[in-house]
């Protein structure tokens, strides 16, 4: 497979992935877009193994390895720092789970910790693995510039 073949695999995968969670929601059922999940980054694994243009030296995964070492090192300090906020916010209150109250959500006392900030954090958990990504792929591009990667080689020509 071309690694350009591999490439529009890969957006078909993440818009069926993006679909599937649109359905997941529809149908207020999780293990649909788990599955589904687990189920592409599988197909990509495979589908990657069959690119024939894949170019693996020592330059290429040194590249690799400083780059997702640089994306830990940050990532880690952002989502601790956020984990801590959240933390603070969750103990600012009282955190014994009380029996709903009768009436729409949003009536219940001030004092009282609600549950449906639970899916406003699952959302900052996937902004900030999103934000992840970013930072591995702008570290990869930083560490193929300053190591040379994308230069031709004169044995190439």
């Amino acid at each position: 497979m071309k690694r350009n073949t591999f490439f529009l695999l890969t957006g078909i995968v993440v818009l069926a992935e993006v679909g599937t969670f649109w359905f997941s929601v529809e149908l207020e059922r999780p293990i649909l877009i788990q599955i589904a999940f687990i189920l592409g980054v599988l197909l990509l694994y495979l589908a990657r193994q069959r690119v024939d243009e894949r170019r693996e030296d020592e330059r290429t995964a040194m590249i690799t390895q400083k780059a997702a070492l640089r994306t830990l090192e940050i990532f880690w300090v952002i989502f601790f720092a956020l984990s801590l906020g959240s933390a603070v916010v969750a103990f600012s209150r009282p955190l014994g789970l009380r029996p709903p109250l009768p009436g729409p959500p949003g009536t219940a006392p001030p004092d009282m910790l609600e549950l449906p900030f639970i899916g406003g954090f699952a959302l900052i958990q996937m902004a900030l693995l999103s934000l992840m990504i970013i930072l591995y792929v702008g570290f990869r591009v930083y560490y193929a510039r300053k190591y040379g990667d994308w230069d031709t080689d004169e044995e190439q020509d």
